[in-house]
C-alpha cells in the first residue's frame, strides 16, 4: 500500500466490541468481540456491522480479533480456538472487501496480556505471542495495526514480529492518564524505533481530553498522526481491567463508565478541531458507532 496513505486525512472505523454489545451480542465471559466469531449466529452481526461503518464514510476496516489473542482465549478455555478465530475474523473482513473493494483492512493486533496495562513478560513470549498472531492475519489485510498497546518494549517486539510480512503498520498507543504510557514512557520515546514502514502514530481508545494533553508531542514526532476516541469515562479501573471485566456482566462501560456527552455532533466538533491542529487519521474507538464515524467523514 501507499506509504504516504495518512498524510491526508483519512477515516477510520469505531468500536467493534461495544458496538456488537448495543446490537444485541451476548457477553460471553471475557470473550467480548470474540465472541461473534465463536458464536456463528453473529458472524452476519459481525459483517453488517463493518459494512455499516463503511457506509458511515471508514476508509478503513480493523480485524475484529482485539480479544482473539491466546491469553483471553485461555482465560476462557477456548485457547484450541486461537487459529480458527482470526482466521475466521480475516474471512469476514475480506468478505466485507468484496462489496467495497477500495476499503483497507488493518489487521487488528491487540495487546498481548492485559488491556491497558504494559506486558512485562520476556521481549521473545511478546514476540512470539505477536508473530503468530500475525501470521494468520497476514493473508487477510493490508497493513498492521498496533490496537492499544501501553509499552515502548511491546511496540519493539511488534515491529520485530511482523518484519517477515514486509507490509507497513500503524502505531496505536494508549494513554489512560496524563501524559505517560501505561509502563511510564513518554510518546517521544516512540521515535527512536519507528522505521520507514510505519504509517503513522495514533492515540488509541484515549479521551479527546487526553488526546488534547498530548498533542504536541504527536506533533513534534513529524509523522502522520491522529486518533481512536472512546467513549468510557476512565480507561484506569481501580481493581484492574482483568478482575474488574471478571465481576462485571461483559461488559466493560459497566466499571469504565459511559459517557453521555459524547454525541456524534460533539465529536464532529472535536475531531474537527483536531484536524485543524493537524491530525489527519480520524477515527472512533469503545461506545463510538456508525453514527460517529458518518460525523467525521464530514470532515474529509
Amino acid at each position: 500500500m501507499n506509504l504516504d496513505f495518512f498524510k491526508q486525512t483519512r477515516i477510520l472505523d469505531g468500536g467493534m466490541g461495544q458496538e456488537l454489545l448495543a446490537r444485541g451480542m451476548k457477553p460471553n465471559g471475557t470473550l467480548w468481540s470474540a465472541n461473534a466469531i465463536i458464536n456463528p449466529d453473529y458472524h452476519k452481526l459481525l459483517l453488517d456491522t463493518h459494512l455499516d461503518f463503511i457506509k458511515a464514510g471508514a476508509e478503513v476496516i480493523v480485524t475484529a480479533t482485539f480479544t482473539t489473542r491466546r491469553n483471553r482465549l485461555r482465560d476462557n478455555n477456548v485457547e484450541d480456538k486461537f487459529e480458527y478465530l482470526n482466521k475466521k475474523a480475516g474471512e469476514i473482513a475480506i468478505k466485507v472487501k468484496q462489496k467495497f473493494p477500495d476499503v483497507l483492512i488493518a489487521a487488528g493486533l491487540p495487546p498481548q496480556n492485559n488491556t491497558y496495562e504494559p506486558d512485562d513478560r520476556p521481549k521473545e513470549e511478546i514476540t512470539e505471542n505477536f508473530n503468530e498472531q500475525a501470521q494468520l492475519l497476514n493473508p487477510y489485510i493490508d497493513f498492521f495495526y498496533f490496537d492499544v498497546w501501553s509499552s515502548i518494549q511491546e511496540f519493539k517486539c511488534g515491529i520485530d514480529a511482523i518484519k517477515e510480512f514486509k507490509k507497513p503498520y500503524l502505531i496505536g498507543i494508549h494513554i489512560s492518564e496524563g501524559c505517560n504510557l501505561p509502563s511510564g514512557e513518554k510518546i517521544s520515546d516512540i521515535k527512536s524505533i519507528i522505521d520507514h514502514n510505519a504509517l503513522g502514530v495514533m492515540l488509541s481508545c484515549v479521551s479527546p481530553e487526553n488526546f488534547e494533553k498530548n498533542l504536541k508531542e504527536l506533533k513534534e514526532l513529524n509523522v502522520p498522526f491522529g486518533f481512536k476516541l472512546n467513549g468510557f469515562i476512565t480507561t484506569k479501573s481501580k481493581g484492574g481491567y482483568k478482575d474488574s471485566y471478571l465481576k462485571s456482566n461483559g461488559n466493560p462501560n459497566e466499571f469504565l463508565g459511559q459517557r453521555k456527552d459524547l454525541t456524534p455532533n460533539k465529536i464532529y466538533e472535536i475531531s474537527k478541531k483536531f484536524k485543524e491542529s493537524g491530525a489527519s487519521i480520524i477515527g472512533g474507538c469503545c461506545e463510538t458507532g456508525p453514527a460517529h464515524t458518518s460525523a467525521m467523514a464530514k470532515l474529509k
